[in-house]
């Protein structure tokens, strides 16, 4: 026999590819496909479907051979040669998340007709693009996070911007004023491929250089944030007359922006996206404001170390059973709730959950059977899914009334609101349960997809193509019994296809219906009207049977497909539900308490935790801390105490009990206030980045600017070790402005952990300042932590001791010990060579008081202070630093005074 068709095609396309150079060499008729198709995703590595392989050529296989890892071979006529490579389509989807991963669109070109239905080459075209925001397989996918694609468009004060996932149908969009409040959704919403007019690029790198994450950038037409051309394509999407629906009527950035967005899933998934059936728009006040530099510092999503999910939050507090209710986890968590009700009716139904452990068990029971209906039904809509997402889908809509039973005998109104959806679609979910079998083939072309009984017309080409041997014993013992002949035979060859043979003695009895089709040595062969039937029904009912399964799987598609609203409803009840069990487990496992939220300025917790540092340490192990912040008397602690001492984790534990608190879970507290809090920043960390060009310090300063520009009132605001990327005194000075700043001009409630014990004087100035540290203890030489925090500043950092612990040399510690005792003594000795090299201690005479003393008196002194000053200047003064002579001088300024 001949090659396959679709393999002849591939060793004519081999052939092209040797010719087609640039036009050098003629084009074949395959590789002139090629190039069409090629010239409609230039900037897409084209993935060309021949036979059972997807080729890449020239320019696309050499980037490719290289990022794959595969080998590139080429076609040689004459000196020419045409670089190629490929891959096996079965395996192709590892591959594309390869260059997916790397950058770059993918373009699927597939064959779109039958080799031999029609003359010439079998038609090809584009069915899917697949770029960094547009992905849709399982595979690829993180199952338990969004994969957004941001669109922005920017005005001259205000800028729009929409959030759109495909794979799921979320889509968001809003109004912002300012790059900062643009780049902070952005960041939350951690946006793998950001759409921007071409015209744009001044204020795309504005953008990005406010982007701790940079997403892949795609460049489009100005024409497609044409405010305009968005809202007509906006309504005609969603079938509405005006978007005042969509809180939209008002924003013409966020509809150029979301139309933008919607625009280039309809191109790149050549489908019309009906999944997406829904437009919210992102109200900011709504929600309590999470950047993502705070993201980042609390570990909300990932962990600072390795950027897994394993030791941060949301890993921590995730025991949801669906990939669509972990995603709303992570949503609620990075973007809590700022509305008292609605605060409280999560509450109420963690609360419930909480202290009803046979109803939790019931409700995972169910939950662990469904499957992720947001991305099944993403999937089928844009055309990418098959039979084991109708299969899936089937099982998980059986589901659903199962669920809605057990929460209807709850008393939580927000658990008794998602029953409606979960019952709304038993037609669907009878059809599918009635029409699918149980363990579905992955491809949609070899049958095998539809039960028996479904369609009659299918049962009989199965029945023909899978029984065929029992029909013919039948036909044959039947015409046995009609003419007599007991050797009649029913056979079959390539040539004649199927006949019935008698042997020359048995001719005489041979009816006169049977028709003579060959004669043989010892045998007549004939045939019968019903034989050749029966051979026309054998011969094509395998393909019959294939082509009707495939059309009653797309007529099954586009039931879902219109059902979409109904099923998108009820994956938002289960992923609810979902979220709500998780704290609810998380809570009754882990000893947590339900907070009390309310409109007042207090934060208050007694014995509060930090809820993933206490799973990693275990509950006995972890020594459980109080804090009290309020704008009337304790609006800023200075927390002081050494390194390793604890002081970022009981910080870092306020902020995640405020977040969690307002996110409508438990928290890991004896007892727990919130005030209300609008925004929660952090400043914690240091880190160079290179690839902005920013220093360490620079970083720090940048995010303190943010801090002290956005910060309200209403704020929490989080601040480690201000200003120590910079010498001593400009850290001092920095930090102590900053505390001052906050204390007199915003009133945000802080925690202000420093190394800068003269920052505790803060205390005796200001009157909303209070000291606290965390203690530690001095034993037999040894510094043990104590992890309390408790009223009153350290006096000193114990930073050698935690070098010790660290297990610096003992000859580099003695030699520390010796210095710092050289430093506390002064700064130079009596030549001004630097104290700190010699090996004695000497006194600090007025020389070592620097230009703080030895300056002249400025005019503006008072005749006392000009002689207090003359003092210390003739005095020797037992000082540490020359900032402890200012002290010294400020402390006798105020009593002269």
């Amino acid at each position: 026999m001949g090659a396959r068709p679709e393999r002849r095609e591939a060793q004519v396309a081999d052939a092209g590819a040797a010719q087609a150079v640039e036009g050098i060499a003629p084009l074949t008729p395959m590789m002139r496909q090629y190039a069409e198709v090629k010239a409609q995703v230039p900037d897409a590595v084209l993935f060309f479907r021949l036979g059972d392989f997807y080729e890449m050529f020239y320019e696309d296989a050499v980037r490719a051979s290289e990022i794959l890892q595969i080998t590139l071979t080429s076609r040689a006529k004459g000196a020419d040669r045409v670089p190629m490579c490929g891959v096996p389509y079965h395996s192709a989807r590892r591959y594309i998340a390869r260059l997916i991963d790397a950058g770059l669109r993918v373009a699927i070109c597939e064959q779109v007709e039958e080799a031999g239905a029609a003359p010439g080459i079998v038609r090809r075209e584009v069915i899917r693009v697949i770029t960094p925001g547009m992905v849709l397989d399982d595979e690829v996918l993180e199952p338990r996070a969004n994969n957004f694609l941001g669109a922005v468009a920017f005005g001259q004060d205000r800028m729009g911007a929409a959030l759109l996932d495909a794979s799921t149908g979320d889509f968001f969009a809003l109004e912002v004023e300012g790059l900062d409040a643009l780049a902070e959704e952005l960041g939350r919403a951690q946006v793998r491929e950001l759409l921007v007019s071409e015209g744009a690029s001044d204020e795309l790198q504005a953008l990005l250089s406010r982007l701790g994450t940079r997403p892949a950038i795609a460049p489009l037409d100005a024409a497609a944030f044409e405010p305009a051309r968005a809202q007509a394509l906006l309504k005609a999407h969603f079938q509405v007359a005006s978007l005042e629906a969509f809180g939209l009527q008002d924003a013409p950035l966020a509809q150029a922006a979301a139309g933008a967005a919607l625009r280039y899933v309809r191109d790149t998934q050549k489908t019309d996206a009906t999944h997406i059936d829904r437009l919210s728009r992102l109200e900011r006040g709504r929600h309590l404001i999470l950047d993502e530099a705070t993201c980042a510092n609390l570990e909300i999503l990932r962990t600072l170390r390795d950027g897994g999910r394993k030791g941060s939050l949301v890993g921590t507090l995730d025991r949801t059973a669906t990939g669509m209710g972990a995603r709303k986890l992570a949503r609620w968590l990075t973007a809590p709730l700022r509305s008292l009700p609605e605060i409280e009716a999560r509450l109420d139904a963690v609360e419930e959950l909480a202290s009803k452990g046979v109803v939790r068990e019931e409700l995972s029971a169910a939950l662990r059977e469904i499957a992720d209906l947001e991305r099944v039904c993403g999937r089928l809509s844009l055309g990418a899914g098959n039979a084991r997402d109708l299969r899936a889908l089937a099982t998980s809509l059986a589901q659903l009334p199962r669920l809605a039973e057990v929460l209807e005998g709850l008393s939580s109104s927000l658990l008794q609101s998602l029953c409606t959806p979960l019952r709304a679609l038993p037609e669907l979910t009878d059809t599918l349960g009635r029409a699918i079998v149980d363990d579905p083939p992955v491809t949609l072309k070899e049958g095998g997809i539809i039960r028996p009984g479904f369609n009659a017309e299918l049962d009989e080409y199965v029945a023909l193509s899978t029984s065929g041997r029992d029909v013919l014993l039948q036909i044959e013992t039947r015409e046995r019994e009609r003419t007599g002949i007991a050797s009649l035979k029913v056979r079959y060859n390539k040539v004649f296809g199927y006949y019935i043979e008698v042997t020359k003695p048995n001719l005489h009895l041979v009816p006169s219906d049977y028709i003579r089709k060959q004669t043989t040595v010892g045998a007549e062969r004939f045939v019968t009207p019903e034989l050749k039937e029966y051979e026309e029904k054998v011969l094509t009912a395998e393909e019959k049977r294939t082509a009707l399964e495939y059309r009653i799987f797309e007529e099954l598609r586009a039931q879902v497909v219109a059902a979409a609203p109904a099923l998108r409803a009820a994956a938002e009840a289960v992923s609810t539900c979902d979220v709500l069990l998780s704290f609810a487990r998380v809570a009754a496992e882990h000893g947590y308490v339900r907070p009390v939220v309310d409109d007042s300025d207090v934060l208050e917790i007694v014995e509060g935790r930090h809820p993933v540092v206490e799973r990693m340490l275990g509950h006995a192990e972890f020594v459980p801390n109080d804090v009290r912040l309020d704008r009337k008397d304790a609006q800023i602690l200075v927390i002081t105490g050494p390194n390793m001492a604890g002081k970022s984790t009981v910080m870092r534990q306020v902020a995640l009990i405020v977040l969690m608190a307002q996110a409508g879970s438990f928290v890991p507290a004896r007892r727990a206030r919130v005030g209300l809090c609008d925004r929660v920043f952090t400043r914690v960390g240091a880190a160079d980045n290179l690839s902005r060009g920013q220093s360490t310090f620079m970083v720090e300063m940048t995010e303190t600017s943010h801090i002290l520009h956005h910060a309200t009132r209403r704020s929490l605001v989080i601040l480690d070790e201000i200003g120590r990327g910079t010498s001593t005194f400009d850290g001092l000075s920095i930090a102590w402005a900053v505390a001052e700043h906050l204390h007199d001009r915003i009133g945000a409630r802080t925690l202000f952990a420093t190394h800068y014990h003269e920052l505790t004087d803060l205390a005796r100035e200001k009157p909303r300042v209070k000291n606290c540290q965390v203690a530690v203890k001095e034993v037999g030489g040894k510094v043990v932590f104590l992890r309390k925090l408790v009223p009153g500043g350290a006096s000193r950092s114990y930073g050698i001791e935690v070098a010790k612990l660290a297990g610096l040399p003992v000859e580099v510690v003695a030699r520390a010990r010796e210095i710092l005792a050289n430093l506390e003594s002064g700064e130079l000795d009596e030549s001004g060579k630097p104290r700190l090299v010699r090996r004695a201690s000497y006194r600090v005479d007025s020389a070592q008081l620097g230009i703080f003393v030895h300056q002249p008196p400025p005019p503006s002194l008072s005749e006392g202070e000009a002689a207090v000053l003359k003092t210390l200047r003739e005095l020797s003064v037992e000082t540490t630093t020359p900032l402890g002579a200012l002290t010294l001088l400020a402390q006798l300024k105020e009593r002269l005074s």
